[in-house]
């Protein structure tokens, strides 16, 4: 079904308040601090996936702080949710699968959220768009 120019407006600025409420949470709830402690995580940090506590410290924070700066500029959307919600459901499924559901619940919010953005993209309000514009004239 074919969307009115204004349902489209809304559905993108939707997806504009999406993008950088959960950037912006994730990054400076999550990532900073990562990248903020690296030394004293680094050889403490849970590696689930089994390629040792930095190299995990490492993806984490690329995809924490490094997607998070893409989604809130609306870069790349579709490919920058990917490692997040990878992310977010080890962090569920494997570093808390012992903890009660309230443990989990956040990192599933956001995997939904991840989710949501790699399925919609970023809407008409993301830098990925206007650039496409800009190039295509």
């Amino acid at each position: 079904m074919k969307q009115s120019a204004g349902q489209d407006t809304w559905v993108s600025i939707g997806l504009l308040v999406l993008r950088v409420g959960v950037g912006l949470t994730m990054l400076l709830g999550h990532g900073w601090g990562k990248l903020a402690g690296f030394s004293g995580l680094a050889d403490r940090f849970p590696d689930p996936i089994g390629v040792g506590p930095q190299t995990t410290l490492v993806l984490a924070i690329l995809a924490e702080v490094v997607c998070s700066l893409l989604l809130v500029l609306g870069l790349g959307t579709r490919v920058a949710a990917a490692p997040p919600l990878v992310t977010m459901l080890v962090a569920a499924f494997l570093v808390h699968a012992g903890d009660p559901w309230a443990k989990r619940e956040l990192a599933m919010l956001f995997a939904m959220t991840y989710l949501t953005l790699l399925l919609a993209g970023g809407g008409r309000f993301a830098l990925e768009r206007v650039i496409h514009i800009q190039v295509k004239r």
